[in-house]
C-alpha cells in the first residue's frame, strides 16, 4: 500500500509554505482499507460543542524577527469563496477521527466581526478577495435575484470579487446589475460578450493590481470555462467562456515583467482538481498561488502543483483563509497559511450587520420561515457517492411520478440540518427547501433505453473520477431512487460500471425506462438531465419545489439516509473528494 499523509484534525492550519508538498499516488488503495470509516453508516453523526482548534494566528507574523524588529513588513490576504447566500449561523460538517461532527459557523454578522478583526490587525496592508457563488444558493437571493445579498458583500467590504459558476443563474443582465452593484473591483479573463454592441469585449477586467508592504502583487480571475454545461445553457446566453490557457501566460508576463509585482496570484472559480491541474501547465509559470473555489474544499494547507500552490476555503461563509507574507527590502521573505473557522462563540456577530441581514430579509420572512415538514435524519450533502438530502429529493419526485427512476443533479452547496434526537424531528422550512433547490425547476418526463442509460452513467462517472482531473466537473456522483448502481471508480472510462438494477431487477438494454428529473433551461428537447436523444420527452406541470412540499406533507417526518443505492468497490461509501494523489484530506 502507498504511503498516504494526513492533514491533522483541526479546525485551521497554520503552516509554512516554503517546503513544496510531494504528490501522493495512494488515496484510493488506503480508501479501499479503510474500513474503520464503516462503509454502512447511516451518517447520523454527532452534534459537537468544541473542536481543538487553533484559531486565527495573528501572531504568526510576529514570529518573523524582521518583522518583529521592524525590519520588514507583511501583507494579509483573506478569502472566502462559494458562501452560496447563506445569511446566518448555521451547523456546519466537519469529519472527525471516522464520523461527522456538526458546529455552529459562518452568518455574514459573525463574518463581518472575523474580517473586520483580522484586517485591523494589520490595517494597511490587507486585501479580502472573495472567488464567487455569493448571490445564488438561498431564498433571499433567489426571491431577489440576487439584489439583497449585494449591499451584505459591500458591508463586508471586500476589495476584489470573482464571479463564479452560479452568477449566471439569473441570466446575464442580472449578473451585470448585481455585480456592478459591488463597491469592490471585479476580475474575470475569460468571459466575453457574445452578440449585441460590446460583442467580443471582456465583461470584466481581467487582471487587478494592488500595492502592499512595499510590493505589488497582481490578481488575474478565471471563471469555470464548462459553465454552459454545467449549469443551465440558457442561463449563459450572451457570454462565451474561454479557457484560462488561452490568455494566462500573457498576463503573468504582463504582470511580472512590467508591472513589477512580486507575487501573482490567480483567482479561480474551477474546483479543486481542475485547479491543481492548472497548476500543472507550464503557462502557469510566474504564479505564486491558484485561490481557487467553486468544489468547497477545505484546503488546510496549500496543494503544491508544479507551478503553483493551490488553496480553497470551504463554502457557506463557514471559513476564512488567511495567507502572510513577508516583505524585506522589497522582497518576498515568509509566507503563513491558515484556514480559519467563522465560529460565532469566537467572533461576536456584529448587530449592525445583523440589522441589515433582517432588512434584506424581512420581505420574504413569512414565506421563507414556513414549516413545511419535518425530518427524523440529518440532511447532509457532503458525500460524493450517495447522501441523505439527496435521497430525500428523489424520493418525492419517485412518489410523485411513480415513474422506473427519479434523477437529480449531483449538487454540493446546502449545510446541513442536524437531527440531535430523532424523537424531536427537526422543522424543514421554505428557506431550507431553497437552500437545497435555489432552481426552482420545472419536472420533465422521457424514456430512455437502458443501453443509453448505461452510456450516460459511465459519462457521469467519468465527469467525477475522470483520469485527467482537467475533466472532473465540480458535482458528484448523479443521484436517483429506483435504481441502483456499482462501480469501481479507478477503472477507465466507459467500464466503471459493474452492474445495475432498476426495481430490483438487472438492468435490460433494449428496454425502454420512464424517466423523470429536471427541465434545464436552454437544453434540446430531447435532453433530460444531460441525456442525450430522450423519447417522448415531456415537460409536466409540476415544479420541483411544489413536489416536495407535496411530499413532506404526507410523509412527515421523513428520514432519508444513505442505504446503498450506489456502491463502489474501491472507494467508502463516505468518501469527501474527489481529489486524490496529493496530501489532502477533507475535515
Amino acid at each position: 500500500m502507498k504511503k498516504i499523509y494526513h492533514i491533522p484534525h483541526c479546525s485551521c492550519q497554520s503552516c509554512s509554505t516554503e517546503t513544496p508538498e510531494t504528490p501522493q499516488s495512494g488515496r484510493r488503495d488506503f480508501l479501499k482499507s479503510a474500513s474503520s470509516l464503516g462503509l454502512g453508516l447511516a451518517f447520523g453523526g454527532a452534534v459537537a460543542g468544541t473542536l481543538e482548534g487553533c484559531g486565527s494566528d495573528a501572531a504568526s507574523m510576529g514570529k518573523s524577527s524582521a518583522v518583529r524588529h521592524g525590519k520588514a513588513q507583511h501583507f494579509t490576504i483573506l478569502n472566502t469563496a462559494d458562501i452560496h447566500s447563506q445569511l446566518g449561523i448555521h451547523d456546519e460538517f466537519f469529519w472527525v477521527e471516522g464520523k461527522p461532527v456538526y458546529k455552529k459557523r459562518g452568518g455574514f454578522a459573525t463574518l463581518k466581526t472575523m474580517i473586520d478583526t483580522l484586517r485591523n490587525e494589520n490595517p494597511e496592508n490587507t486585501v479580502v478577495i472573495d472567488g464567487g457563488d455569493c448571490f445564488q444558493g438561498g431564498g433571499v437571493a433567489a426571491l431577489s435575484e440576487g439584489q439583497n445579498i449585494v449591499p451584505l458583500i459591500n458591508q463586508v467590504g471586500y476589495d476584489l470579487m470573482l464571479p463564479g459558476n452560479w452568477e449566471v443563474v439569473y441570466g446575464k443582465e442580472m449578473m451585470m446589475q448585481d455585480l456592478g452593484g459591488y463597491n469592490s473591483a471585479k476580475i474575470c479573463a475569460n468571459m466575453y460578450h457574445e452578440g449585441g454592441d460590446l460583442h467580443g469585449e471582456m465583461i470584466f477586467q481581467p487582471y487587478w493590481i494592488k500595492q502592499m508592504a512595499g510590493v505589488k502583487i497582481g490578481f488575474i480571475g478565471y471563471n469555470d470555462p464548462l459553465t454552459p454545461k454545467r449549469q443551465s445553457p440558457a442561463y449563459s446566453e450572451g457570454i462565451r467562456f474561454t479557457d484560462p490557457l488561452e490568455n494566462v501566460a500573457k498576463y503573468i508576463k504582463y504582470l511580472r515583467q512590467y508591472e513589477k509585482c512580486s507575487m501573482v496570484f490567480l483567482v479561480t472559480h474551477m474546483g479543486l482538481t481542475q485547479q491543481i491541474a492548472l497548476g500543472n501547465q507550464p503557462q502557469l509559470e510566474g504564479v505564486d498561488y491558484i485561490l481557487g473555489a467553486d468544489t468547497h474544499e477545505r484546503v488546510r494547507k496549500p496543494i503544491q502543483a508544479k507551478y503553483a500552490k493551490v488553496t480553497e476555503p470551504g463554502a457557506f461563509g463557514s471559513f476564512v483563509a488567511k495567507l502572510d507574507v513577508v516583505v524585506e527590502d522589497g522582497q518576498i521573505k515568509d509566507q503563513t497559511y491558515q484556514l480559519l473557522d467563522v465560529d460565532p462563540d469566537q467572533y461576536k456577530p456584529n448587530s449592525d450587520m445583523q440589522a441589515l441581514v433582517d432588512k434584506m430579509r424581512e420581505p420574504y420572512k413569512a414565506e421563507l420561515d414556513t414549516v413545511i415538514g419535518k425530518t427524523k435524519s440529518t440532511l447532509v450533502r457532503y458525500y460524493v457517492i450517495e447522501n441523505p438530502m439527496d435521497n430525500l429529493i428523489t424520493d418525492a419526485v419517485h412518489w410523485k411520478f411513480k415513474p422506473d427512476v427519479a434523477l437529480s443533479n449531483g449538487f454540493r452547496f446546502c449545510p446541513p440540518l442536524v437531527v440531535e434526537n430523532p424523537e424531536q424531528p427537526q422543522e424543514i422550512t421554505n428557506d431550507f427547501l431553497w437552500s437545497m433547490l435555489p432552481v426552482n425547476s420545472q419536472a420533465r418526463s422521457g424514456e430512455v433505453k437502458g443501453s443509453r442509460l448505461k452510456e450516460w452513467l459511465e459519462k457521469e462517472l467519468e465527469n467525477v473520477f475522470s483520469v485527467d482531473p482537467a475533466k472532473r466537473f465540480g458535482g458528484w456522483v448523479v443521484r436517483f431512487k429506483g435504481m441502483e448502481m456499482n462501480f469501481t471508480s479507478s477503472k477507465p472510462m466507459g467500464e466503471r460500471i459493474n452492474w445495475i438494477k432498476i426495481g430490483g431487477e438487472p438492468i435490460e438494454m433494449n428496454r425502454s425506462y420512464k424517466v423523470v428529473a429536471c427541465e434545464r433551461e436552454g437544453d434540446p428537447e430531447d435532453m433530460l438531465c444531460r441525456i442525450n436523444n430522450v423519447e417522448n420527452p415531456i415537460d409536466l406541470p409540476n415544479y420541483l419545489h411544489d413536489v416536495i412540499r407535496e411530499y413532506l406533507k404526507e410523509h412527515s417526518p421523513v428520514e432519508p439516509k444513505v442505504e446503498g443505492r450506489v456502491t463502489c468497490t474501491d472507494l467508502p461509501q463516505n468518501v469527501l473528494s474527489q481529489l486524490d494523489g496529493y496530501e489532502y484530506e477533507f475535515v
